[in-house]
């Protein structure tokens, strides 16, 4: 009995600390922006009163919000698919016997390791008009003239060509150590079989990197949502809001205006849509996965 009421209070030693930093810096800072919420933003001449669903209402009615949520949907349809798809296709690549493939892995991973601060301002130069890499060689089509990040036709687009660069590597990562941990067994009995590469990737690789590429998706999902290093290195949400993404919006109302609690109404918002997002992935993705 004595030994079993150690072992307890080792697991429960074990397991405070991490719970109390976990109450303290995720479930605190959720429930209070909830409860934020729900008050008008106070001033030194105006104390901060309940206002119910007004700052929603606000939210509503506000035309930013609603653009800088449909910039980030299709800066979410534009990375998400694209980066995971480029990472499998990297770690299948540098998972095969070829020549500098250490060198290889190394090129795809660096990206990642870069300053996100670094990597906007090496972009800003690479999408200079008339002396940017970009605008010399769209320029042997006749577009180098252009400035892409000052027209709001292509501004978003180049920002999804620099998050896809900056994560694809990251989650080849990922897929490399699934590949890599796959029994080869499998590999030498479908080469007996007789089955085709496309057959046994189709068949047998790809359902066994289900559990990886639901972890992928699941942080490629929350990066989409979170970009903001970039966004203000390169165009502060501009031109004409094109690349405002929510969580800059958030940024700005909150530390630019001082309007904390409709920023906080907005992190609401921001939660419950990654909230829903992550269900889905678990409840259409996970049911498929086949764990060893």
């Amino acid at each position: 009995m004595r030994q079993e009421r150690q072992s307890r209070l080792l697991g429960w030693g074990l397991f405070l600390p991490a719970a109390i930093f976990l109450a303290g810096f995720t479930y605190y800072p959720m429930l209070s922006t909830l409860f934020d919420s729900f008050f008008t933003t106070g001033q030194a001449h105006r104390p901060s009163v309940f206002a119910g669903l007004d700052q929603y209402q606000d939210m509503v009615d506000d035309p930013i919000f609603w653009q800088a949520l449909r910039n980030n949907a299709l800066f979410a349809l534009g990375t998400i698919p694209t980066s995971i798809g480029l990472a499998l296709l990297m770690a299948i690549w540098v998972n095969g016997k070829i020549r500098g493939r250490s060198l290889l892995r190394m090129a795809y991973f660096t990206p990642t390791v870069l300053p996100m601060i670094a990597a906007a301002n090496i972009w800003i130069f690479f999408y200079a008009p008339q002396i940017g890499p970009v605008a010399h060689v769209l320029g042997l089509f006749g577009y180098g003239q252009m400035n892409y990040l000052g027209s709001s036709e292509t501004a978003l687009a180049c920002i999804t060509v620099v998050a896809i660069w900056k994560e694809a590597g990251f989650f080849m990562i990922f897929y490399l150590a699934a590949l890599q941990n796959m029994p080869p067994n499998l590999a030498d009995a479908a080469l007996i079989e007789g089955a085709s590469r496309t057959y046994y990737f189709r068949r047998v690789t790809f359902p066994l990197l289900l559990p990886t590429t639901l972890f992928i998706l699941i942080n490629a999902v929350v990066n989409a949502f979170r970009m903001i290093d970039h966004i203000i290195v390169m165009t502060k949400g501009g031109p004409d809001n094109a690349t405002m993404l929510l969580l800059y919006y958030i940024y700005q109302t909150g530390f630019t205006y001082w309007d904390s609690n409709y920023a906080a109404a907005m992190s609401v918002v921001l939660l419950l849509l990654l909230a829903v997002a992550a269900l889905g992935q678990f409840l259409f993705i996970d049911r498929r996965a086949h764990y060893q």
